[in-house]
């Protein structure tokens, strides 16, 4: 069936959304044989209009006013969302929180033969997605990538770069810290009900049924609630987003399809100093106590800033924060060197790499999500043999991604 569009930006005038737009604008030149159609969607003519104007501006490419192709879809109307799937090779999917509005989307894609990619960093809906519709999206040749931004691509990726820079790793910390910037509240939103709904998460992993698996090695040690990292000379805490939840099915499915062996896999977030800790602590105190009841929900929803402590907001960053942050991924692996045998012994090697960018959430973000949709398009004989509800590491493991992310900011390397 002829489409139309190699990709097809659904949610385009949200706050990520004009960010996807600017940062496909600016790749058209890396799509097959050079050239890349496009269009922009969501439920707002006038609104989407607008975005192209304002990256016509920012970019100085007055011709993405009349070029770029605007449909009009919404997620409470499931024909849009069908005839929207029917045009495009990939379906960039903006519109969150996903628990709220990822499933009809998806939906609409495997039953319509459009490849989607998400940059959800919600593992509740990651995870039901792979269960309701990884068989369907199998058979229909369709591939259903979440988690392509921040949440998860620096650190699913990251885990397969080291663990290729040293076969023999077994274990690998990963502490993250970011400078500057402050973030828009939709995500706030999505930790929010994420945390609420812990519990179906739990019944959620029961269904697949999996066997844990297996250890290699020494067992990888975890640290304390609080810590101080001497590698990053910073107070550090366990991190809570959707990291381990997405790393650890990368590596279940390497196990079952290449018989690999797992990496253990911890994650921290670097917080700063001791003024920070005690934020973090009293803000801490309050989330836990008002995200279990619906009211107090309603008041994190309401006042981000306040309850974060300046990090969330309705706002989002200036363009001038975004320029002054960065984000860092620094990797501690551990392991045996060739003809060492793991059962005997203590790890004899170590190896430690990062992965650092621009600012995560809105430039970062972008650039993750627009490579994985162009190696979709560029590279199709590189991802898994058949189609289905994927992560990044499990979908692009065989691919360029990680060159095409160091060409674009999103650098890896040995140290």
């Amino acid at each position: 069936m002829f489409r139309p569009y190699h990709l097809v930006i659904f949610g385009a005038s949200g706050f990520t959304g004009q960010f996807v737009v600017e940062e496909v604008a600016r790749t058209v030149s890396e799509g097959p044989k050079g050239n890349l159609k496009w269009a922009v969607a969501g439920r707002s003519k006038q609104k989407l209009e607008k975005v192209l104007e304002q990256a016509a501006g920012v970019l100085g490419k007055p011709e993405l006013r009349s070029e770029v192709d605007i449909i009009v879809a919404d997620v409470e109307e499931p024909d849009s969302l069908a005839a929207m799937c029917k045009q495009a090779v990939v379906v960039l999917n903006c519109v969150g929180p996903y628990r709220f509005y990822g499933e009809p989307m998806v939906k609409a894609c495997v039953e319509n033969g459009a490849h989607h990619i998400d940059i959800s960093g919600e593992p509740q809906f990651l995870e039901s997605m792979q269960l309701n519709y990884n068989s369907q999206a199998a058979d229909k040749g369709v591939y259903i990538i979440g988690s392509c931004g921040f949440d998860s691509i620096p650190a699913d990726m990251g885990v397969l770069y080291t663990r290729d820079q040293f076969k023999g790793m077994h274990t690998l910390t990963c502490t993250k810290h970011t400078d500057g910037g402050c973030i828009h509240d939709g995500t706030w939103q999505s930790a929010i009900y994420g945390f609420s709904d812990s519990q179906k998460l739990q019944s959620l992993r029961r269904k697949f049924n999996h066997k844990p698996l297996p250890t290699v090695g020494s067992k990888l040690r975890r640290r304390g609630t609080l810590f101080f990292s001497n590698e990053i000379q910073q107070y550090t805490v366990p991190f809570m987003g959707s990291d381990p939840s997405v790393v650890k099915r990368t590596q279940r499915f390497l196990v079952d399809e290449h018989q690999a062996n797992p990496v253990q896999y911890g994650a921290y977030a670097g917080i700063g100093g001791i003024s920070n800790v005690i934020k973090l602590m009293f803000a801490g105190m309050m989330f836990w106590l008002l995200v279990k009841f619906s009211f107090g929900r309603n008041l994190l929803i309401k006042h981000p800033e306040f309850f974060s402590f300046g990090l969330f907001s309705k706002a989002g960053p200036t363009r001038k924060q975004m320029e002054a942050s960065s984000f860092q991924f620094a990797f501690y692996g551990e392991g045996y060197t060739e003809g060492q045998d793991p059962s005997q012994g203590k790890p004899n090697a170590k190896i430690r790499t990062l992965v650092q960018g621009p600012e995560c959430g809105y430039v970062a973000t972008p650039i993750a999500m627009v490579q994985a949709a162009l190696t979709i398009l560029n590279e199709p004989a590189a991802l898994p043999k058949t189609g289905g509800v994927y992560t990044p590491g499990a979908a692009f493991a065989k691919t360029t991604l990680t060159d095409r992310l160091n060409k674009h900011g999103i650098q890896f390397s040995v140290v």
